[in-house]
């Protein structure tokens, strides 16, 4: 008997609190065994030497369609999501198809070489043409074979700003977005916002979608969106299936109010996503002095037992000019920005860019490293995940269906005593 391929001295990342050193043996798209030692040979084998092979990373929160066009029309000069909304307001007029697909493959084989093998994508659907949606369905299947890409219809300028974004909305998910977005904190009002959820979660229960809102992204301690989404996902039954994004408000709620809403969400079991690199950069622009971090509650809901996990969100656009798609940066800045500096801490950090981010796209039933699973892993220059999120550790190699997708070599720093 032989494998197609085996990964020899791996120290394998089973599990949030499993590791083990073992051989990893690949026959087709699937992993076919796990053992100390494999015996049998592959037809390709690698000795990763003790490094960590983990799971790929997971991507949770990313906009594809306006990734790469920093500075087109002009720069964000103040920084704030509401010029960024302006400025890709300006720039979607002239989106096309090709130039959409252009951008997004570019950006998903930068992420793919970093160890991302699967990402949620969220799709403007408030310009009459579908353009965005159209050209992401495209993109998601083109990469299929490497990818697993998931759509989201998001109405960027809220459901009920114009007539047509309720219909349009509507027949993004016709069309085949995969999860039913919203930004209920965009709409004209609370009580447009308030309908903006209800609607999101008629949708998905129309059509059988997942849900994934942008959700009080604000500094206003006001806006109270999210005490909606979990009454619906209470009262609906769709629980884990419900992501709230953002959620940048909760960090401004009095503690009596959120210790409250916390009681609240261990019954939801919805999902929470944080994007620390934009959240840190885009929030407390107007305050002075103390200045909020303006990144949601993630060690307090991680506490909970709330599923967090971590997006990129932007790639040079117009709200973030930076940004490099690699996942460990994302958690590196959680760790600061989030006061998650215990080792256990610094553990769960690593989480919520892989298992916990799986969890969240609803993924996690063929997600990672057991024998029968679709063989997607990565391997790192480190031995833990505590070293990966501390030297932002490169991905040597990205295994995607059971083929070596990408492969980095290690760059080599010479020291000249002298």
């Amino acid at each position: 008997m032989s494998y197609d391929l085996i990964l020899r001295n791996c120290r394998l990342l089973r599990s949030p609190d499993v590791t083990e050193t073992a051989d990893v043996a690949l026959s087709g798209k699937k992993i076919a065994a796990i053992a100390p030692r494999i015996e049998a040979p592959g037809e390709t084998e690698y000795d990763v030497g003790g490094n960590l092979v983990s799971p790929p990373f997971v991507e949770s929160h990313i906009h594809l369609d306006s990734a790469l066009t920093a500075g087109e029309p002009r720069p964000n000069e103040s920084g704030t999501l509401f010029e960024g909304i302006s400025i890709w307001e300006e720039r979607k007029k002239s989106l096309t198809v090709e130039d959409v697909k252009k951008r997004a493959i570019a950006t998903l084989k930068l992420q793919a070489q970093q160890g991302i093998l699967f990402v949620r994508t969220h799709a403007d659907v408030s310009e009459s043409n579908l353009i965005a949606l159209r050209g992401l369905l495209e993109v998601r299947e083109a990469v299929k074979d490497w990818m697993t890409l998931q759509v989201v219809a998001f109405p960027q300028d809220g459901i009920y700003s114009r007539p047509e974004n309720e219909l349009l909305l509507e027949k993004a998910i016709e069309m085949g977005a995969d999860v039913v977005g919203g930004i209920p904190h965009y709409e004209f009002t609370r009580e447009d916002g308030v309908k903006s959820v209800h609607r999101t979660f008629e949708l998905a229960e129309k059509y059988d979608r997942l849900i994934d809102i942008h959700c009080d992204e604000i500094d206003d301690e006001q806006s109270r969106f999210l005490e909606v989404v979990v009454a619906c996902a209470v009262r609906s039954g769709l629980g884990a299936r419900v992501t709230a994004s953002h959620t940048t408000a909760f960090a401004s709620y009095p503690n009596a109010y959120a210790l409250k809403l916390m009681g609240l969400l261990g019954r939801s079991r919805i999902n929470f996503i944080a994007n620390p690199l934009i959240n840190i950069t885009l929030q407390g622009r107007t305050d002075t002095y103390p200045k909020r971090r303006g990144i949601t509650r993630v060690k307090e809901l991680w506490k909970n037992g709330s599923n967090v996990s971590f997006g990129h969100d932007c790639i040079r656009d117009p709200w973030y000019g930076l940004g490099t798609g690699n996942m460990l940066d994302v958690a590196h800045m959680a760790v600061h920005v989030c006061q998650m500096t215990g080792l256990s801490e610094i553990d769960a950090c690593y989480d919520m860019v892989t298992g916990n981010g799986a969890k969240t796209l609803s993924v996690e039933n063929d997600y990672g490293i057991e024998v029968g699973k679709t063989a997607n892993l990565i391997v790192l220059n480190v031995g833990n995940r505590y070293e990966a999120i501390r030297m932002r550790s490169p991905v040597r190699q990205v295994f995607s269906r059971g083929k070596l997708l990408a492969e980095t070599k290690p760059v080599q720093s010479i020291f000249y005593d002298g």
